[in-house]
């Protein structure tokens, strides 16, 4: 029996109608922007594997970090205990985030990563007893699957089904709509994913909207949450996509690249100002969150080796020449009747086709068999074709992918 069917017999795969999906891929090793399969192909990885693997699979470094720290200490209870490689990150962290932001609390993916960011802003306002419990979100925004998260997440079928469980959160399209929903007084924080909203379409803003956001909360008193999940560690061209506005919020949520997609790891990162406000000899002020894995040892080491190469090797300037790239390959696909927009940020080029039919259109499973057939391993949002490698690719490589994404899409 196959890999295949013994997998169909016995799991249930993330975001898969199983009854009609395709055999799942048997993936057998990662090298580089390579996948290979049991059947001896090389699969080019054309989405970093769900938007995680920045460096590349298999990366000799981060191989080593993670092997050393197996040999030493694999996980601890984290509260009442720490460990060199949690300091050593967030001391990391630290260094390369947006200046003004102090404190690491750990937690184990991105949704739970914005959690704690929605929770510790409310929980502020309510220790220094000025409650407030009002959310604003953008529309078409995604931040997660965990019932919070999915609460700020614009409406979609995304959530549909849980409708009944969720909290009401003001979504808003424009900074007057923002600037109208501020004005109660009543708003806790604005969550925003600066620059580029990943699942809800890889839609793009322009740094002067997010300066905006900045500007409206600094006049109302609300907390800023950027949701950084998917846009940081270099992916918009930038170490994080606040820097393209010059603005540092008041809470970061931090994943996926986070650990270069070796382990399970998110950070919400916010202010001293912040962390003092649950300072107290009152212990109901406690910020009562955590998780079993939380600053996983071997999580954090990998992370520390990926924040390393960062400092070692040409990575932003290896997204620079993607950037350049995309740009000039993919501009071309504007002229199709068939092509909606082209859109390129840092590591991302995005071309969405007029069909209009939402991450439920038909022409994105069939864009993905028809990608597969050529090596490329890509998955539409509908009718939302986006290409972001790992930034090791090669520029032939990026340039061979382009041709394949023209090809198909002419």
């Amino acid at each position: 029996m196959s890999l295949a069917d013994r997998d169909r017999k016995v799991l249930w795969h993330p975001y898969t109608q199983m009854q009609t999906a395709p055999a799942p891929l048997e993936i057998v090793r990662g090298e580089g922007v390579w996948l290979h399969t049991a059947d001896g192909r090389k699969i080019l990885d054309g989405i970093s594997s769900w938007w995680v693997n920045i460096h590349g699979h298999s990366h000799p470094k981060l191989n080593e970090a993670l092997a050393e720290q197996a040999r030493v200490l694999e996980q601890v209870i984290f509260a009442g205990c720490t460990h060199e490689p949690a300091v050593k990150l967030a001391e990391g962290l630290l260094e390369v985030l947006p200046k003004g932001l102090a404190r690491v609390f750990y937690s184990d993916n991105g949704s739970t990563a914005v959690e704690v960011a929605m929770k510790m802003a409310m929980q502020y306002w309510s220790n220094r007893g000025e409650p407030r419990r009002k959310f604003i979100a953008l529309e078409n925004a995604y931040h997660g699957d965990t019932v919070g998260a999915m609460s700020a997440s614009g409406r979609s079928i995304f959530t549909a089904a849980f409708e009944p469980l969720m909290f009401e959160i003001v979504h808003v399209a424009t900074l007057e709509q923002m600037d109208a929903a501020l004005s109660s007084g009543e708003v806790a924080a604005v969550l925003i994913e600066p620059m580029l909203q990943g699942a809800g379409g890889m839609l793009m803003w322009p740094a002067e909207f997010v300066r905006g956001v900045r500007q409206l909360c600094d006049r109302t008193g609300a907390l800023l949450i950027a949701d950084e999940v998917f846009t940081g560690f270099g992916r918009t061209g930038k170490m994080f996509a606040c820097e393209h506005a010059g603005i540092t919020p008041d809470l970061i949520c931090l994943s996926k690249g986070l650990t270069a997609g070796y382990m399970p790891l998110g950070a919400t990162v916010t202010t001293e100002a912040i962390y003092n406000a649950f300072l107290s000899d009152d212990r109901a002020k406690t910020f009562f969150h955590g998780h079993s894995f939380t600053a996983n040892p071997l999580a954090c080491a990998v992370a520390c080796a990926s924040l390393e190469i960062f400092k070692e090797e040409p990575v932003l300037e290896r997204i620079a020449q993607l950037e350049q790239q995309l740009r000039e390959g993919l501009e071309r696909l504007r002229k199709l009747p068939h092509v909606a927009d082209v859109r390129v940020l840092g590591g991302v080029g995005v071309v969405e086709l007029a069909s209009g039919g939402g991450y439920l259109d038909k022409s994105g499973p069939k864009l993905a068999a028809e990608f597969l057939k050529r090596s490329i391993l890509l998955r539409p949002l509908g009718n939302v074709v986006y290409f972001l490698p790992p930034y090791c690719i090669a520029p032939e490589e990026a340039s061979w992918v382009i041709e394949q994404m023209t090809d198909v899409l002419q």
